[in-house]
């Protein structure tokens, strides 16, 4: 499904959305060209999410925990570089059932993606804050109230 944020109002209804939907054990694939919003959406999903204080994306770190409503586990694997230092952080324990995870520029991994994830693939739209999302693995729970199919 596409859906069509025409500015940032938009994505910060859809983020408040999907909060309604996600629960532990959750993992949100976020791919998408540098600038295209990853880290935006994910600021405000986690603000939906309970999370107070600064959402930044974890670059250099790999991952940052945030405690909210659920814990979250909140990935930025752009700077990796092999399967390999995944496992050397222990990944496996941060992909549980207790935890939402939050998986930015997901497609690198995606061998270690469990099969039934959310996948969101954000790409600029032709105004200057439009965004055009991707969305797999939500169909059936979204009703995107405000925002254009």
């Amino acid at each position: 499904m596409k859906v069509v944020c025409k500015n940032e109002n938009d994505t910060k209804r859809l983020a408040k959305e999907i909060s309604n939907v996600v629960k532990p054990g959750d993992v949100i694939c976020l791919d998408g060209d540098l600038g295209a919003g990853k880290t935006t959406f994910t600021k405000y999903l986690c603000g939906y999410l309970g999370v107070k204080g600064y959402v930044n994306s974890p670059s250099y770190s790999i991952v940052n925990e945030y405690d909210g409503n659920v814990k979250i586990n909140h990935f930025d694997v752009y700077r990796i570089f092999s399967i390999e230092e995944l496992y050397e952080i222990g990944y496996e324990e941060y992909f549980n059932n207790k935890s939402l995870c939050i998986v930015e520029w997901a497609e690198k991994i995606e061998e270690l993606i469990p099969e039934k994830s959310i996948w969101m693939n954000i790409s600029l739209g032709r105004n200057y804050n439009e965004r055009v999302i991707d969305i797999k693995g939500l169909d059936d729970k979204l009703t995107f109230e405000g925002v254009e199919k």
